[in-house]
């Protein structure tokens, strides 16, 4: 027997000035599921949200909810986090409750340690004494998702949860939605999470609403199927959504076992569907652009925090790094907030200058040497970057850059040509930069660095205020865009898709390579939190008496134990000074062979092998200190 619905929409229209956002629309909520709900900015996705908490009275039609208002607990998390400034951490996430109530309660505090750190929220400065004043728009999004979260209504309504959270806070708030009881409805342009949390998909469009069983995945084949069997013309969207469906099928097996639909008859879209991306050609073509080197990090250490001239004194982000990112390379990168990426970032985008000690120092390296090739031109997209002037047209900002750029493969792209295909048509042109949206204008900074023809491309958090669809055609674009790209990216599903290489930066001065993707490193993070959970639980624990010796080694092994553990250690030592080698001797070998792309192949296999032993040496180096003290 199907679940009741919790809430119904009959005949529902609403329009806002002459555009009709929701036009007779019937649909029902039924009790315990848990939607996505997917669609272009601007299409009608809050609107629904808002109509089905209450918060919007439709035009026509009517809503009707089980039992009544009074008997459906509703909450609804928004996209703007709007809180009184002098209201505290406290009062926002635990409102009136008294600590004996909530302390107590094991759904409470696994929000909070999910969110906030833990119970004392260490995640904010003064933890729940932290006024919202003070806080970052990452701190405050926390603050109001653990508020609903706590609340645990019957029905959950959340618009855009993942807005400025981490991956490891994503990677949290998808398997507590999916253990949660209770109905759920979610506004989000995550696909990762779209896949780890829905169980039903509807897709607001031309004022009606398109329903998909599953996940992403499963609405992504489902709507091929459906385009298949009504014979639906072969245009640029179709295009899109083949190759797509394409990449779904030979990406991650996790993602293709949910559908449960007729998986066979939606392959037949993709049956001559080449890879997404020729990763050879645009190696060979990356390199005739770039040359043999691109950046070439000897033995680099990079603090945060450079000024100037001035020493750079901040937090450490790389201690004795040597790493290489050749013509082609397509990389992501990872690290908790404040490991350093954007100081990375911004050193790499230095280009050219960055081989001068001078601006090196200034920039935060202390030893080691920057090596930069000498045709490298690159473009970094940096979050909040909005330097458009707001009174020109949306073409003329790109045509001020430049009328044509070549994107590789012998095209060229006119700049209303770049623009038609990031979905700039028509009046959208002619728009003044200061009428568009967060989304739009995000979408024509990126599009202004692009048609400058850089050879090296660096994003930071590109996919924030961008909808499903322009991050298809994103992702299209970066498919066949002929040069090296670094991304940094709280997007799982968009790091997967367009880059091939993940490295992490974790708080301890090393970049590690992660050949296991996000998995490996979120395991990574969660080892290291269990072992400062660990160190912090000794550290509180009553000091040794004399009886038992000053010594904490003494007080925990044994003198033979000892003996074997430094033993150990040496061993570790002298087995990391030697892989250390066989990366500098591949480095140089790959120098030597850059234009042999079958033996720069090989070479490099090679590398990703020795870079995982070193990193699993290095971790067994870390256990046997922690326990010699």
């Amino acid at each position: 027997m199907a679940p009741a619905p919790v809430v119904i929409a009959e005949k529902v229209s609403i329009t806002f000035g002459t555009r009709h956002v929701l036009e007779e629309l019937t649909i029902g909520v039924s009790g315990g599921a848990r939607l996505g709900v997917v669609g272009r900015n601007g299409g009608g996705k809050s609107t629904l949200l808002r109509v089905f908490s209450g918060d919007l009275a439709p035009d026509s039609g009517r809503v009707t909810r089980a039992g009544g208002s009074g008997h459906l607990s509703i909450r609804s998390l928004t996209q703007q986090d709007l809180f009184e400034p002098n209201l505290t951490a406290r009062e926002v996430v635990l409102g009136t409750r008294d600590e004996h109530e909530w302390a107590g309660d094991a759904g409470t505090r696994d929000v909070l340690e999910g969110l906030l750190g833990g119970i004392d929220a260490p995640v904010f400065t003064d933890g729940f004494s932290t006024l919202v004043s003070s806080m970052s728009g990452g701190e405050r999004r926390r603050c109001a998702l653990a508020g609903v979260l706590i609340d645990n209504p019957d029905l959950l309504i959340l618009d855009e949860p993942t807005n400025h959270l981490d991956i490891e806070a994503v990677n949290w708030l998808a398997t507590h939605l999916a253990e949660r009881a209770g109905t759920l409805i979610v506004v989000t342009h995550d696909r990762w999470f779209l896949d780890a949390v829905c169980t039903e998909t509807w897709e607001v469009v031309d004022g009606t609403v398109h329903r998909y069983a599953g996940g992403y995945a499963a609405y992504v084949l489902a709507k091929a199927e459906r385009q298949r069997l009504a014979s639906a013309s072969a245009d640029r969207r179709d295009n899109l959504l083949r190759k797509e469906l394409a990449w779904l099928r030979r990406g991650p097996p996790a993602r293709t076992s949910k559908p449960r639909f007729r998986i066979d008859a939606a392959n037949a879209l993709i049956a001559d569907e080449p890879p997404a991306r020729d990763r050879l050609e645009l190696q060979r073509f990356a390199t005739s652009r770039l040359g043999r080197q691109v950046y070439d990090l000897e033995s680099v250490t990079l603090n945060a925090g450079g000024r100037g001239d001035d020493v750079p004194d901040g937090p450490r982000v790389l201690t004795s790094t040597t790493w290489r990112i050749g013509p082609g390379d397509r990389v992501g990168l990872l690290g908790p907030n404040g490991a350093g990426k954007t100081t990375l970032m911004t050193l790499l985008s230095a280009g050219v200058a960055a081989r001068d000690e001078r601006v090196a120092h200034a920039l935060g390296v202390t030893a080691g040497h920057v090596g930069v090739g000498k045709t490298v031109a690159p473009a970094l997209l940096a979050q909040g970057q909005d330097d458009l002037d707001p009174s020109m047209t949306v073409l003329e900002s790109v045509r001020e850059v430049r009328e044509i750029t070549n994107i590789g493969k012998d095209r060229s792209l006119t700049a209303s040509q770049l623009l038609e295909s990031f979905g700039f048509s028509g009046e959208r042109l002619v728009s003044r930069v200061g009428a568009l949206s967060g989304g739009e204008r995000r979408r024509l900074r990126l599009l202004t660095l692009l048609i400058d023809a850089p050879n090296v491309l660096m994003l930071d958090e590109p996919t924030n205020d961008l909808d499903i669809e322009m991050l298809t055609v994103l992702e299209d674009f970066l498919d066949s865009w002929p040069g090296t790209l670094i991304v940094v990216s709280h997007d799982r599903f968009f790091l997967e898709r367009v880059t091939d290489d993940l490295f992490a930066l974790l708080g301890d001065g090393h970049l590690r390579h992660l050949p296991g993707g996000v998995d490996e490193y979120l395991r990574r993070r969660s080892a290291i939190a269990a072992r400062e959970s660990s160190r912090s639980a000794a550290m509180a624990a009553p000091e040794p008496t004399s009886e038992a010796g000053s010594s904490s080694v003494r007080a925990v092994l044994s003198g033979g134990e000892a003996y074997a553990a430094r033993k150990d250690l040496a061993r570790v030592e002298r087995r990391i000074e030697k892989l250390r080698a066989e990366e500098d001797e591949l480095h140089r070998q790959l120098a030597e062979v850059s234009t042999d792309f079958e033996q720069v192949g090989v070479l490099d296999a090679q590398l990703r092998e020795v870079r995982v032993a070193r990193e699993l040496v290095e971790d067994e180096w870390l256990t046997l200190a922690e326990v010699l003290g």
